[in-house]
């Protein structure tokens, strides 16, 4: 197109500026919804690769089937189990931990929360958060002193007034010394654990049996060749047959799998829903163009009179639909950045840090390019109509 053609083409949109606004503003819509859900699916599986890729990678869980990160005893993982995981072939190190809930209190504040041990000989556990120690020291042998969550020394967060180093935490009755506090992982409840060593955890839960889970350091060139052979190690010392386990052995990747293939359907479905309204917003955009043909009918007749081409009456329209699509795209993707990124912050100050939006630029760039092909496509058969007018016909109409 000529640069008349494109300015005859705003000044029109300009004077039909209500209908044009409202074109845009149904399109805008369902792009800055696609827009954040796509940019919180992508953020959910960074964060979830990210496990993957890091300190977990080379790690595999062992837990009993029908477990309930044993709470349940009557499903077992106990030291028999830990050392045929030990001794099989490309296992580095291995620990069981325990698991449970516990009630904690602080200045006649009464909370309930989940207690967590591990091994300070093998500190595996803390691996996977893939986060460290935010403040005082680790565990020790020996110790009858706790780790506390990253929430614990927030006000507001769990107590109204935020615990601090060497503070005693009254668990289940009994005064324990804090002796560090994690960084904060992303969401409440990791955040609001507490940690202690097997061995105190044992004194204060003395009925507990079974392991919540063990955890292996593996070769991670071989995972698989290793996961089969822990499976072997732990049928033989179970005596069980093939086909027939109690427990299941999952490396990271395969849990991340398992969690991408429900988040793949949640968030399919959800675009699915904004992708329907951006279809409604396209036959809008239709019906305005045809609008715009038919109270323009006169003025295409003297365009084509004057020398107009049929090309050129079809890009006229073709460029008016396109470009209330491109405004649309853009306006609608400054809205769906301004509305995630609000949302990150707030879910960061409510604890769910891990759930923030991925800003990519290919979002930005794909979301407009689909907002003007919508619009494009939407304005292909009134376009067509508008070129294929009879110029004497067109004179003629009242």
């Amino acid at each position: 197109m000529n640069t008349e053609s494109i300015t005859y083409s705003l000044r029109n949109l300009r004077h039909r500026k209500g209908r044009s606004f409202m074109t845009v503003f149904s399109i805008l819509v369902g792009i800055a919804t696609i827009f954040i859900f796509i940019s919180f699916g992508y953020g959910l599986y960074e964060y979830t690769n990210s496990f993957t890729t890091g300190t977990s990678a080379n790690k595999i869980l062992i837990l009993a089937k029908g477990s309930n990160m044993g709470i349940d005893d009557s499903f077992r993982l106990n030291d028999d189990d830990l050392k045929a995981v030990k001794s099989s072939g490309g296992v580095f190190g291995a620990t069981g931990t325990y698991y449970d809930a516990a009630q904690v209190e602080s200045k006649n504040q009464l909370k309930y929360v989940y207690i967590t041990s591990y091994d300070p000989n093998v500190p595996i556990l803390l691996d996977i958060f893939g986060v460290g120690l935010d403040e005082g020291r680790l565990l020790k042998n020996g110790d009858k002193a706790l780790v506390a969550g990253y929430n614990y020394k927030v006000d507001g967060k769990i107590f109204d007034k935020g615990l601090e180093l060497n503070d005693a935490l009254e668990v289940n009755g009994e005064k324990i010394r804090i002796v560090g506090f994690m960084e904060s992982v992303g969401n409440p409840q990791d955040d609001s654990n507490i940690y202690v060593t097997n061995d105190y955890f044992l004194d204060l839960y003395p009925d507990k049996e079974n392991y919540a889970e063990i955890i292996a350091e593996v070769d991670l060139e071989n995972i698989e060749q290793v996961i089969s052979n822990v499976e072997r190690s732990l049928r033989n010392e179970r005596n069980l047959e093939r086909g027939k386990e109690d427990f299941f052995v999952q490396s990271f990747e395969d849990l991340i799998d398992s969690y991408s293939g429900a988040l793949n359907v949640i968030i399919g479905f959800v675009i699915l829903i904004a992708l329907i309204s951006v279809l409604v917003s396209a036959v809008n955009t239709a019906n305005t163009m045809i609008t715009s043909v038919l109270e323009r009918y006169k003025e295409i007749g003297v365009l084509k009179a004057i020398g107009a081409r049929n090309s050129e009456i079809f890009n006229i329209f073709l460029f008016e639909s396109s470009f209330l699509g491109l405004v649309a795209g853009i306006l609608g993707v400054l809205l769906g950045w301004g509305i995630t990124s609000l949302a990150g912050l707030i879910l960061t100050s409510l604890g769910w840090g891990f759930l923030q939006p991925s800003n990519s630029i290919w979002i930005f760039v794909g979301c407009i390019l689909f907002a003007t092909l919508t619009g494009a496509i939407s304005g292909v058969l009134p376009a067509i109509r508008a070129s294929k007018i009879n110029p004497v016909n067109a004179l003629r109409y009242e």
